[in-house]
């Protein structure tokens, strides 16, 4: 996919919640949550553990303002069902990169970490779900892979397809993450009236 130009940053007012997997473009996410939370929307970020070896917490937690959702056996604030809880309050969710092991359990409906549990408590006739996913070019084209994202889609996930170019394998290919202006982009998208 071509590398994208023009896009605007959205104005805020929104709850957003912003999933982060295991991935090297976890890094991006960082200027993303920064950026969202200057146009006004409260973010609560929400990680794998497999992201938490990419970025750490602790950036996540300056930048939003918030703590973040890390372990669903480890309460924030309520320590009742805070996953319900979190699900509720937004108004839409992107996960991103999208590691291909949680493209997998989104699409058997696995709930066994932070992120995945959430994105099942989500009511997505209420909550867009936006799937960034960012892999090597390889993983990407496997028919697992593609399986997942057929699935995925037809069951309601918007997901966005990954830019084309250098990749941390040192390799070019399709797989990289969408820059930051362009998934705000996509999260403003998500949330327009039919």
């Amino acid at each position: 996919m071509a590398h994208r130009r023009g896009v605007s940053v959205p104005a805020g007012g929104r709850h957003v919640l912003v999933g982060v997997t295991g991935g090297i473009a976890a890094y991006k996410v960082a200027s993303l949550v920064s950026m969202l939370v200057k146009a006004g929307d409260d973010v609560t970020v929400a990680m794998t553990r497999a992201a938490t070896e990419f970025v750490g917490v602790a950036t996540f937690e300056s930048l939003s303002g918030r703590r973040v959702y890390l372990d669903p056996w480890t309460p924030l604030d309520d320590p009742t069902s805070q996953h319900i809880a979190i699900a509720n309050a937004i108004d839409v969710c992107l996960i991103a990169p999208c590691s291909m092991n949680s493209l997998a359990k989104f699409a058997t409906g696995q709930a066994d970490d932070a992120v995945s549990l959430l994105v099942a408590s989500i009511d997505r006739n209420r909550v867009p779900v936006v799937l960034a996913p960012s892999m090597n070019a390889v993983m990407l084209a496997q028919p697992a892979t593609e399986r997942n994202m057929a699935i995925l889609r037809s069951d309601g996930f918007t997901v966005i397809e990954p830019d084309t170019g250098w990749q941390a394998c040192r390799t070019e290919g399709c797989g990289r993450l969408p820059e930051p202006e362009y998934l705000a982009e996509a999260i403003a998208t998500a949330v327009l009236p039919n």
